[in-house]
């Protein structure tokens, strides 16, 4: 099901990507990090594995940014980031979940991690694989990527941070107590 959520939120606008012309704010990582909290790492990661896919193919299908097709369709950078947030997540709750009480503490722990994961490495990979398209796309210079894309981790990952630190937690939750056997 959450596989079908993350094909479905890839590819209609507003339900995983809010575009903004500039670049797309993600909200759809939220989906993959309930999928590693819930069903741990390994499915988390291949949740994520959906979800660079479907990227890839929003980039060549319908791109909403300027460099959608320039970087999106590399698996790299579209995938790579993606399946990670699903282990690092999975493992961070996976840790708490064995090691303290704190249930919750830890879904929120691995919420912003696993967001801050994906921004990290999105933006870390885009630098270094194609800063002078970024340069040209974002009309400024090569030496001044870093501090756009410092601004985009703060108007676009912050955001996309504090989302899934409030939403995935409060998911997860519902889901594991309706599913009591999930969660040991």
């Amino acid at each position: 099901m959450l596989i079908a959520i993350i094909f479905v939120q890839s590819m209609v606008p507003f339900l995983g990507f809010i575009p903004t012309g500039f670049i797309n704010i993600t909200i759809i990582h939220i989906t993959v990090i309930v999928a590693a909290i819930v069903l741990g790492p390994k499915d988390g990661a291949i949740v994520g594995l959906v979800w660079g896919i479907g990227t890839i193919i929003r980039a060549f299908t319908s791109p909403t940014s300027i460099i959608d097709t320039t970087v999106f369709t590399n698996p790299i950078v579209a995938i790579l980031p993606r399946v990670i947030v699903g282990l690092v997540a999975g493992w961070i709750y996976l840790w708490f979940r064995d090691h303290t009480k704190k249930r919750v503490l830890g879904m929120a722990v691995a919420s912003g991690i696993g967001s801050l994961t994906n921004t990290v490495l999105v933006l870390g990979l885009m630098r270094v694989m194609y800063s002078n398209a970024m340069a040209q796309a974002y009309a400024t210079q090569t030496d001044l990527l870093n501090k756009l894309l410092l601004v985009i981790v703060g108007t676009n990952g912050v955001p996309e941070m504090i989302a899934a630190i409030i939403i995935a937690p409060a998911i997860s939750t519902a889901i594991l107590k309706s599913n009591k056997f999930l969660d040991k």
